[in-house]
């Protein structure tokens, strides 16, 4: 054979081998997971089985168990979704509201993470009553779309409290009120707790406040403001917390005096995050720095979620990916994010690299449970929407809807087929339920796509996202794992 007639002949292999190469690649289906049509929740219903200590009740300490600094244990707690507090509303309503904490919160987390600056060392408080500067801590409206119900004091008095990964000093608004918002409970009065004490000026958890003051009898006072110019200022101290029947002795909070602004209406927040404030590092050895939660989907369930503190909190079976450190803020719990898949293959154009932090703190990933929409650094998110959209294409668009520009037309349907999203961290593959990516907008059929995408650098993963999962918090290993179906 010549080699003219060779050349041809390989010529004319390499085109079919390419052509059924690329057939292949067409026809080949897309992995699909099954998506039950379920409306836009209501409000839940908010029932608490707290048997043993009735709400607002005064329950000697006596009679509970006492937690030391060298006892370890297991706390379990319920959690509720903030749409309790709002019974009346309808479900676009109670939705409407949502997206518009998430927008706050994001655009708040964003904002503080590029103020940051590093900080090596506590801060000296001031010597004058007041403060020289404020700083931007988590939110108001959008400080966490969860609360839970514990005691404050001896006699433990029962609060409503907000839970939030994204901030750290816990507060709780308290009597004479100078400026206090409404909510459900009575203020609490420290003046009527034998465990109350104030924390003096100089003492290192004075210092550790991002805005301390001293007043004249040189004891601590504390200011957070947040995004939307609400701000919750008083005096700093510590005291008891009761969980059920397990009293924390000595957890620093703030005690609000004046608090001004768009604050929901729980009683205070629980600082969930990994600054030195929080309440997983100050609880350190007893609880050994580890919690979880589960989100449940409340379109599915009517079960509460729950929240565990201690070694039980953290499920052998999850898996993990290793938590990183922002130089310049320690509060928020960063991830490294290698690249999602839709439909069983991995998007090509999502790089590492698009979530990457620099080591000035920009960029990278958080987990949050008070963020709802998963946000992604634009380039990634065109590219999965993308895909996406390759993969539904044989479903009926609908318009776009609010922050989302992916929305289907399900009117009619009970199911569904849709593409499967897998997101892929360092150690961990976490499969994605349809319900946490595609959910109702209103009440004629809409579902949209539920990430949106970010001119920040900043990746946030939100709660939508983590309904269905424990999410398990080991700050004592420096981890995060997901345990899927893990509110059962």
């Amino acid at each position: 054979m010549g080699e003219k007639s060779k050349t041809t002949l390989l010529f004319s292999s390499s085109v079919i081998l390419l052509f059924f190469s690329l057939s292949a690649a067409v026809s080949s289906p897309f992995q699909l997971h099954s998506l039950l049509l379920r409306p836009l929740p209501s409000a839940p219903v908010l029932s608490w089985q707290d048997s043993d200590l009735p709400f607002n009740s005064l329950v000697e300490t006596s009679d509970l168990d006492t937690v030391n600094s060298n006892t370890s244990l297991g706390l379990q707690l319920e959690l509720h979704h903030l749409d309790a507090l709002s019974s009346e509303e309808t479900p676009e309503r109670l939705f409407d509201l949502r997206l518009k904490r998430d927008a706050l919160r994001a655009e708040t987390i964003n904002s503080l993470v590029s103020k940051a600056v590093p900080r090596k060392h506590p801060r000296a408080p001031g010597r004058r009553p007041g403060f020289s500067s404020s700083v931007i801590s988590g939110l108001a409206q959008g400080s966490g779309e969860y609360f839970t119900r514990l005691g404050v004091g001896t006699p433990p008095r029962y609060l409503y409290m907000v839970l939030d990964t994204g901030s750290d000093v816990i507060w709780v608004q308290c009597s004479p009120c100078k400026k206090c918002y409404s909510q459900s409970d009575p203020i609490f009065d420290p003046t009527k707790s034998r465990s109350f004490s104030g924390i003096p000026c100089g003492s290192p958890l004075c210092r550790s406040l991002d805005s301390s003051g001293c007043n004249h009898r040189r004891m601590c006072l504390y200011q957070v403001s947040y995004g939307d110019g609400s701000v919750t200022y008083g005096d700093f101290s510590t005291e008891t917390l009761t969980f059920r029947a397990n009293r924390i002795g000595r957890v620093a909070l703030g005690c609000g005096h004046n608090n001004q602004g768009l604050f929901v209406g729980a009683a205070g927040l629980l600082g969930l995050g990994r600054g030195r404030l929080s309440f997983p590092t100050q609880t350190g050895r007893r609880l050994n720095r580890k919690f979880s939660y589960c989100l449940v989907d409340r379109s599915a369930s009517s079960k509460p979620s729950s929240l565990l503190f201690g070694d039980t909190a953290i499920p052998r079976t999850a898996v993990f990916t290793p938590l990183l450190t922002n130089p310049k803020l320690d509060t928020f719990y960063y991830v490294q994010l290698l690249g999602i898949s839709v439909g069983g293959t991995r998007v090509p154009k999502i790089r590492p690299s698009l979530f990457k932090m620099d080591r000035d703190g920009n960029g990278g990933v958080i987990i949050d449970s008070g963020t709802s929409v998963t946000r992604l650094t634009r380039p990634a998110y065109i590219a999965l929407r993308n895909t996406f959209r390759l993969g539904s294409s044989n479903l009926k668009r609908a318009p776009a809807f609010s922050l989302f520009d992916t929305c289907y037309d399900f009117s009619g349907k009970t199911s569904v087929k849709v593409p499967t999203v897998v997101l892929h961290f360092r150690g961990a593959d976490v499969s994605l339920p349809a319900t946490n990516y595609l959910i109702p907008v209103d009440s004629s059929g809409t579902f949209c796509f539920a990430f949106a995408g970010t001119m920040s650098g900043l990746s946030i993963i939100g709660n939508i996202q983590q309904q269905g999962f424990l999410v398990a918090y080991d700050l004592a290993g420096s981890r995060i794992g997901f345990k899927p179906n893990g509110c059962a």
